[in-house]
């Protein structure tokens, strides 16, 4: 694929390069959503089996792909996807995503921005859906239900919500 560069105001949004994948550990880590009042978790949750699907060996895989939005010269914010038995798996030729920005740089649309170049490239890329697991309270379901995201599926805690490119 060709390598794009988006920009969002102060920020673009451009493919991940291989040095920025150790970032994804930070990022997943920041994906993890607290409500109000619960302490955060140790970091090293992020080396839970059922989290680590979400990184291990990123980029070896051929449904792999990231895109990161930086300013400045940081990253400040990741999507990726790939297929994989995770929270929101719906089947195996559906990517699932993973998204977090640094809590700083929430609410101003960058979030928003990464998804939809995300589903604009799995669309260019010949996929038919994406997919997603989110938990209920988590402030993010209206953003996603906004870009078009369905729910599917649900459980006592979470929503799993699909795109159809």
């Amino acid at each position: 694929m060709p390598f794009k560069i988006y920009f969002l105001s102060d920020f673009m949004v451009k493919w991940i390069r291989i040095t920025k994948y150790p970032l994804l550990a930070d990022f997943l880590y920041e994906a993890i959503f607290l409500p109000d009042g619960i302490e955060p978790p140790p970091k090293s949750i992020i080396y839970a089996p059922e989290l680590q699907v979400y990184i291990d060996c990123f980029g070896e895989k051929k449904d792999d792909m990231g895109l990161v939005a930086e300013t400045g010269g940081k990253v400040i914010g990741a999507v990726w996807v790939r297929i994989m038995k995770d929270y929101g798996h719906i089947d195996y030729k559906t990517p699932s995503f993973a998204i977090s920005l640094y809590k700083e740089y929430r609410g101003l649309g960058i979030g928003t921005k990464l998804i939809k170049e995300m589903l604009a490239l799995l669309k260019s890329s010949g996929y038919e859906r994406a997919s997603l697991a989110v938990q209920k309270t988590n402030y993010a379901v209206k953003m996603y239900q906004k870009l078009g995201f369905e729910v599917i599926d649900e459980n006592e805690e979470e929503y799993i919500m699909f795109y159809n490119l």
